[in-house]
């Protein structure tokens, strides 16, 4: 007999949940969408609409999706590796690996002009960057400011119109700015996931991608993970769509031939460079479940594993982590507001939803939406590529999750 956690989903919660997303389908809003959730042992997936939004081939279990801010908590599993096998240590300053990121100076306000600075009080430790506290980050409440601008200028985000340089001249661009606060002191999103794919290639002496397939991804069987799609299989991919916020307009963002997946990144990206697949990332987050086993295999460490999925931010930091999500109210990804961080990943520190305190993972602007939750032994994952400029897949995210809690039957 399975345990009561493992008794899966009701047959009618399902079908209400393959309603819903097919509904959203059948709108328009969405041209297609593949959806796996699991439950101990049971597993169930949807893949409905079409490739792109004038038709085309349908989606299928195994399209490959770009899944833009899910790439984090996958990504993470590079640093925690190293930690495991003392390659890096908590709390040692970065320079060493990183000495972009010695000497720094930090501004005096967030608003101050980039030479307005004071002396940073101490290094920059792993810590900072595992915790998303390190100085910077994309903080969307302080558009407009000198250090912002500087950011967007420099290429140093991925998503503008300039594709991001390679990790030494990004790195180099990175060391000629400020820092907006002191290390340690703020939590800030995006670009210390960025910062640790270039440290990881560092202390390996590998690229990014080599050390993530060789340590997480073919260990996993994650065979459809990588930073760019392989010719042969680029009609794997879907068109990606940025509508018109006005009119609704379904833009191209990326295409698949000839896009910015096609080919490899000079930059490999931890923040959002990933594609992947529903498997691919189910067998990710099921080994997170199992304390970092997968079948009798030890990816990583239970503590790791632990330090990764529980909170890491103090109630200061997660003010500002509360402000940013609650403050941008159609891409408030309903777990934005229910918590605090761990390393890659949001974890849900108060139950304001459906969902229980302890469920961890990301969304993604491209229409992502990736998570697990120990409590149930439950994983959802749910990819589109419909991006965040209009509110119908952030939107779909909260119905399908929604939906998939009311489907849990004990």
């Amino acid at each position: 007999m399975m345990g009561q956690n493992n008794s899966g989903f009701s047959a009618a919660g399902l079908r209400r949940l393959h309603d819903v997303l097919a509904r959203t389908v059948e709108s328009g809003k969405i041209p297609g969408l593949v959806a796996l959730v699991s439950r101990g042992e049971e597993t169930h997936v949807e893949a409905i609409g079409t490739m792109r939004h004038d038709g085309g081939a349908p989606m299928r279990r195994d399209t490959i999706f770009r899944m833009a801010s899910t790439s984090k908590p996958v990504a993470m599993a590079a640093a925690m590796v190293l930690l495991d096998e003392c390659r890096l240590r908590l709390d040692d300053p970065v320079e060493a690996w990183l000495p972009e990121l010695a000497d720094r100076q930090v501004l005096k306000r967030i608003d101050s002009p980039l030479d307005d600075t004071v002396p940073a009080q101490r290094p920059i430790t792993v810590r900072d960057l595992l915790t998303s506290t390190f100085g910077l980050g994309m903080d969307m409440t302080s558009l407009g400011t000198p250090i912002m601008n500087a950011v967007f200028e420099q290429g140093l985000t991925p998503n503008m119109p300039e594709p991001m340089p390679g990790p030494d001249e990004w790195m180099r661009r990175l060391g000629a700015l400020p820092l907006m606060y002191q290390p340690g002191e703020r939590w800030q999103y995006q670009i210390s996931h960025d910062v640790l794919s270039v440290l990881v290639a560092r202390v390996t002496g590998q690229s990014f991608e080599t050390f993530l397939r060789e340590r997480i991804f073919d260990p996993l069987g994650m065979k459809d993970t990588a930073f760019h799609v392989p010719a042969d299989q680029i009609d794997r991919l879907p068109t990606l769509y940025a509508p018109d916020p006005q009119t609704g307009e379904f833009l191209v963002w990326d295409e698949a031939e000839q896009g910015r997946w096609s080919q490899p990144p000079a930059f490999q990206g931890g923040g959002g460079g990933l594609v992947s697949t529903a498997d691919d990332y189910h067998a990710y987050f099921r080994m997170l479940l199992n304390g970092g086993m997968h079948e009798n295999q030890r990816i990583l460490s239970r503590p790791a594993v632990e330090l990764m999925t529980t909170n890491r931010l103090t109630p200061e930091q997660q003010a500002a982590r509360h402000a940013m999500a609650v403050n941008n109210v159609h891409i408030s990804h309903g777990q934005g507001q229910h918590g605090g961080w761990g390393f890659g990943m949001a974890v849900r520190t108060y139950r304001g939803d459906y969902a229980p305190i302890g469920q961890f993972g990301w969304d993604g602007g491209s229409g992502t939406s990736t998570y697990a939750d120990p409590e149930n032994q439950l994983t959802g994952i749910l990819l589109t590529q419909v991006g965040a400029t209009v509110p119908d897949p952030i939107r779909l995210m909260h119905d399908f999750w929604t939906t998939l809690y009311q489907a849990i039957d004990n």
